[in-house]
């Protein structure tokens, strides 16, 4: 047990703490009438490096940071904190018990927000109640802060009152960082009452990040929630540049694509499917092979989310794609047709937004994957998107010329069917692929992210 100046609060467990955001250190420290307070701490925060460490000083909120109340803006601000700190690296959080209501208690916040619905303001309700309009104190937060060495920080908070209370206590605020979360209809007017009546400050709008990555850019940040999820996910897709190959697949836990009858009617979610979309807004081109267009007949175009779609290129080296498939006959998005030098093509005039390129077949029948890239891209179509089958991306895959992969694998065991990836594997596994990889989940799904132009390397 650490024993700290003051009001002699003590540290008095460790352990660590998993969450969405990454695993933190977590501290117990007695204080708050027994209640007691925590820290969740991710790297080395002591004051004496160059850079102060992020802090976020936290006090709870039972109905936002637990039971997701919009009354406030609380529990997003804790997730956002959590990720900023968690994306830096470095830092630290204090979650302050006996905070609740800006220290009046859950009970005299409950009747305070009663007050509130018949009209009063956040800070006339508790005045109303015969307490501050801010109760809480901060002694027990910096003798934390002075513990864990953090006495230079850059505070993540909008209240400048809440800087200048520790910094009479010590703690030394080099700046204040605001989080960014989106004003709400149900606590738009809590929040300018604070902005308005506690000196908080008024965040800026974010321009929208996903309109901003449609155009190329790539925003420095974005507001807490969806955006900034969209924010991290797909971010370094649009910083990648041009050229860029990626592919996604979605197949089962066991490998498989669809069942052995060919229905692939969803193997993954609603939210893979809308990933996937977004996947196609972000690239110039996508590509599929003639079995994907005979078996799924697609449209492959960009209607879950804004965006526009990409050119749609069909690999189909002996002419077999059925000549009535949506992507011949629809003209939302052009086309084309690459078919090997020998093969049959459209009957008559192809309509007006196909085009058909001619490419020779290696000794096995198929597309060399390097040359049909160096098609598109004297096109100007730099970046692709390779979303199927299992057989065209497993080949993109082998060749060595994919910069990520997007694999998606649902909760579902078909046991038999059309695998996904596949290719001529290595004899020890020391010789598999490996890459950085990224997580994320989407629904009932976990898609996986191959960096693979991390380590780029030929599979034959």
């Amino acid at each position: 047990m650490t024993d700290l100046p003051g009001l002699g609060v003590r540290r008095t467990v460790a352990t660590t703490l998993p969450t969405a955001h990454g695993t933190f250190e977590m501290y117990g420290y007695d204080g708050a009438g027994g209640l007691g307070h925590v820290a969740l701490v991710m790297g080395d925060v002591a004051s004496d490096a160059a850079t102060p460490p992020l802090v976020r000083v936290h006090s709870e909120c039972l109905t936002g940071d637990a039971l997701g109340s919009r009354r406030c803006d609380c529990g997003e601000q804790l997730q956002a904190a959590l990720a900023e700190i968690a994306r830096e690296g470095r830092g630290a959080l204090v979650y302050v018990r006996g905070h609740e209501g800006r220290g009046i208690g859950l009970l005299a916040k409950l009747r305070a927000y009663a007050l509130q619905d018949a009209g009063l303001d956040t800070v006339d309700a508790n005045l109303e109640l015969g307490y501050p309009a801010d109760a809480r104190t901060y002694e027990e937060v910096a003798d934390i802060l002075h513990d864990l060495g953090a006495t230079r920080v850059r505070l993540m908070s909008a209240n400048p009152e809440k800087a200048e209370r520790l910094g009479e206590l010590g703690i030394q605020v080099v700046s204040r960082h605001v989080l960014t979360v989106p004003d709400r209809p149900e606590n738009a007017f809590y929040l300018d009452t604070k902005r308005r009546r506690m000196r908080h400050d008024t965040v800026a709008a974010l321009p929208d990040p996903w309109t901003q990555m449609l155009t190329g850019r790539v925003p420095d940040q974005a507001a807490a929630g969806t955006d900034a999820m969209l924010l991290d996910r797909y971010g370094p897709l649009v910083a990648a540049g041009s050229p860029l190959t990626i592919a996604q697949l979605g197949q089962s836990m066991d490998g498989f694509i669809a069942a052995r009858t060919g229905d692939a009617e969803f193997v993954t979610g609603e939210q893979d499917r809308t990933h996937l979309h977004r996947l196609r807004a972000l690239v110039d081109a996508v590509v599929v092979g003639a079995a994907t267009v005979a078996a799924d007949d697609p449209r492959l175009t960009v209607r879950a989310v804004p965006g526009a779609n990409p050119v749609r290129v069909v690999l189909d080296p002996g002419g077999r794609a059925p000549r009535g498939s949506r992507v011949f006959t629809d003209d939302a998005a052009p086309t084309l047709w690459v078919l090997g030098n020998d093969a049959e093509g459209p009957n008559g005039t192809a309509a007006r937004h196909v085009n058909v390129v001619r490419l020779p077949l290696d000794a096995a029948g198929r597309f060399d994957p390097a040359g049909v890239l160096a098609v598109l891209r004297a096109r100007g179509l730099g970046r692709v998107l390779v979303e199927g089958g299992g057989r065209l991306v497993s080949a993109f895959l082998a060749a060595g010329v994919l910069d990520r992969l997007f694999l998606t694998t649902a909760p579902l065991l078909i046991g038999d069917g059309i695998p996904g990836i596949r290719f001529d594997g290595a004899d020890r596994l020391a010789d598999a692929v490996g890459a950085p990889v990224r997580r994320f989940v989407l629904g009932d799904d976990v898609c996986t992210e191959f960096d693979l132009s991390a380590s780029r390397r030929t599979l034959r």
